[in-house]
């Protein structure tokens, strides 16, 4: 892949995830209710959940993964019921100042696997891959270095983004030291989420 065929994919790449979505919509909530305590596992997930998909389409699997709907559906759907558990647990959570607030809630596996059946349930991610991607990446050409080279630039450029939403929510989670405040996050937090499942069960 030349130099500008991997500069373009990039800049379609980084529009396509840093605009916000279901996806940065649930990590944006999870960090102002959580803060950034375990947030590497639910990052993974996202970043994984890209790669099958990408895996998908430059492999020729798009027409298995739509004549497998049903699948994808369902783990659709388990991702939204993971969302709306992650809400209910940030409505109901203790009212503590951020700085004192501990890390509770979810283990590394639960929040990998929340955000791995977000991405793969996801219909932004699916268009974009089955749909934009084939217009920036040459699906025909692709040849195993060239896979590879495409791979690292999105766990790059996936993790990036998504780090830096999550370091954005963190800073301004901070700025709030009150219980009354950190209950005000965590119910606006809960809120987002749960907006975030309702909006993928729509689609």
């Amino acid at each position: 892949m030349s130099l500008s065929s991997l500069l373009l994919f990039v800049g379609v790449y980084v529009a396509a995830v840093a605009t916000p979505g279901p996806g940065i919509a649930a990590l944006v909530a999870r960090v102002l209710g959580r803060g950034l305590g375990g947030i590497a596992p639910f990052v993974a997930g996202f970043v994984v959940g890209d790669l099958i998909w990408f895996s998908f389409a430059a492999t020729g699997l798009a027409v298995l993964a739509h004549e497998f709907a049903g699948i994808f559906t369902a783990i659709r759907y388990a991702g939204v019921a993971y969302l709306l558990y992650l809400a209910w647990t940030m409505w109901r959570a203790p009212a503590r100042p951020a700085d004192v607030a501990a890390v509770e809630g979810a283990s590394a596996a639960r929040s990998f696997l929340g955000s791995l059946s977000l991405t793969l349930g996801n219909p932004k991610v699916i268009v974009f891959f089955l749909s934009i991607m084939p217009l920036v990446v040459d699906f025909d050409a692709l040849d195993a270095k060239t896979a590879v080279e495409v791979a690292a630039t999105m766990i790059v450029v996936l993790s990036s983004v998504l780090l830096t939403y999550a370091i954005a929510a963190n800073r301004a989670r901070k700025l709030f030291r009150s219980s009354r405040a950190m209950k005000i996050i965590n119910r606006g937090a809960a809120g987002v989420m749960a907006g975030a499942a309702l909006t993928i069960a729509a689609r």
